[in-house]
């Protein structure tokens, strides 16, 4: 863990890379405070980002804008398609679903309990996951849940610190999320952003 704890640091010191991290737990931050329909746009793009790359999910949630409020299930899922989604028809039919909730989330992200509010997301939005639901959280300006896919688990794993698992069910997240926190405690940062230096770690970028 020492080995990661010093690279962490010393990604952490450069000026460039820390005003990037600042700047992004600013803008989590200020979507608590938007209204359900921007909350939801961001939910949908957790939904759209599961099992398909984050940046293209970025791109595809700005060119759809406010289609997540208004689209039919079709015309969603046409348009999806249309931008490259992988999965378009499944993406269209589980944010069609979610859009029912979409006043009710808002109030759901009002909870003080980061963990029954995730628990909360994953039983009751089809679509979300552990992690899509953290995910989610995070962009919404919870700092103390942790985002795990396999480009976590595989640093992790290079560094020793976890076996790396054919899935990822709920009671290995759990146990990451713990060897995360450990982590995150001997930095004195929160999971929100070492989240960030990670994946700046592992590609170079800081995205959302």
């Amino acid at each position: 863990m020492e080995e990661l704890i010093k690279l962490v640091k010393n990604i952490s010191k450069k000026p460039e890379v820390k005003r990037l991290v600042d700047l992004r737990i600013r803008e989590f931050h200020s979507k608590r405070t938007k209204p359900a329909n921007e909350i939801f746009k961001e939910l949908c793009f957790c939904i759209l980002a599961a099992n398909f790359n984050a940046e293209r999910s970025i791109k595809i949630q700005k060119k759809l804008g406010d289609g997540f409020l208004n689209m039919t299930e079709k015309q969603l899922a046409k348009k999806l398609k249309n931008l490259g989604h992988r999965f378009p028809n499944a993406r269209a039919g589980y944010i069609v679903e979610a859009r029912k909730q979409k006043n009710l989330i808002k109030k759901i992200l009002n909870q003080k309990n980061e963990q029954e509010t995730r628990e909360w997301l994953v039983k009751n939005i089809k679509g979300l996951g552990y992690k899509e639901a953290s995910h989610f959280l995070r962009n919404t300006g919870f700092e103390n849940i942790a985002i795990i896919d396999f480009h976590i688990i595989d640093l992790l794993t290079k560094f020793r610190l976890t076996k790396k698992p054919k899935t990822l069910g709920k009671k290995k997240y759990l146990e990451t999320e713990k060897t995360l926190k450990k982590l995150s405690e001997k930095l004195n940062i929160s999971l929100a952003r070492l989240d960030l230096y990670l994946w700046y770690i592992e590609t170079g970028k800081i995205l959302k």
